[in-house]
């Protein structure tokens, strides 16, 4: 059975919510060997996947290919199929906010020398095996640990 996944509409919150985002697994073929990007946080420089709030009348899967563009310069096939949520707490001005993140797969057609935060990340392709060990979250390194691209590609 698939499930058609629809643009969201978007209400209003408080900063200190549980929030959503969207994140994408941006991943490649590379003589033959699968590769994942990761890119660094703008402050702690930490390795990250790309990541963002959901967008007005975007898929999921659509918004989290928009932040692979902006944040890493990456772009692609994207599929609307969860590999999985993460959670982390974002540093607000007052208090931390509970984020829940749903990752989702992009298949990366395209790497551009130019994007909107090039001058505030790094971006760089790691193995799956390399890419999970500079992870810090452990619900994101299962979820890169476990991907396998032939099950995003049916």
């Amino acid at each position: 059975m698939t499930v058609r996944q629809l643009p969201l509409k978007l209400r209003t919150g408080r900063k200190t919510d549980a929030r959503a985002q969207f994140a994408a697994l941006c991943w490649r073929v590379k003589n033959g060997r699968l590769e994942i990007c990761l890119i660094t946080s703008r402050t702690r420089k930490r390795w990250i996947i790309p990541k963002g709030w959901p967008m007005h009348k975007q898929t999921p899967a659509n918004a989290a290919a928009t932040e692979a563009f902006e944040e890493a310069g990456l772009s692609g096939d994207a599929v609307d199929q969860c590999l999985g949520v993460y959670t982390y707490s974002k540093p607000q001005k007052v208090d931390n906010a509970p984020i829940v993140t749903l990752v989702y797969p992009l298949h990366v057609r395209n790497v551009h020398s130019k994007w909107p935060e090039k001058h505030e990340r790094r971006r760089k392709w790691f193995s799956q095996r390399k890419a999970v060990k500079k992870l810090s979250e452990p619900e994101l390194k299962r979820i890169v640990a476990t991907f396998k691209p032939k099950k995003t590609l049916r």
